[in-house]
């Protein structure tokens, strides 16, 4: 099974983090990924930029309305993820919790859908299969 640890961060853990040295930051981040994959069940991750060099869809307008970063008034951000490959969602959580964050920070743990979750008769998800084994992404 796949899932996702999407990495939220509030107001303070962004503070937080102002404290701490960037190398340690990225230290920690690092010893944290090397157990992953020394584990074998990273399969993905990546970090992602400031919210205000990004934007918004919104699919309220017709045709979408696309507004700059940053989003009004933000309470949280999604800073990065992991994608693992695990046997079962306790595994998942097991390896969330072992994440180096601290305080105002939040790992959102969701599984990843696969083919199995879908009628595999749909004319979509047959070319979405064979998508996956063009990208190498089976």
């Amino acid at each position: 099974m796949k899932y996702m640890l999407i990495m939220r961060a509030d107001e303070r853990a962004v503070e937080a983090y102002k404290d701490i040295p960037f190398d340690e930051v990225i230290a920690r981040m690092g010893a944290y990924n090397e157990q992953l994959m020394k584990a074998g069940v990273m399969v993905g991750g990546e970090g992602l930029s400031e919210a205000d060099e990004g934007f918004v869809v919104d699919f309220d307008a017709d045709p979408p309305l696309v507004t700059d970063g940053p989003y009004g008034e933000v309470k949280e951000l999604f800073n990065g993820f992991w994608i693992l490959e695990v046997s079962s969602k306790e595994e998942a959580a097991e390896w969330a919790k072992r994440c180096p964050l601290g305080p105002g920070s939040k790992l959102e743990v969701r599984r990843v859908t696969g083919e199995d979750d879908f009628p595999a008769d749909n004319e979509w998800i047959q070319k979405e299969s064979e998508w996956r084994e063009q990208l190498g992404t089976n």
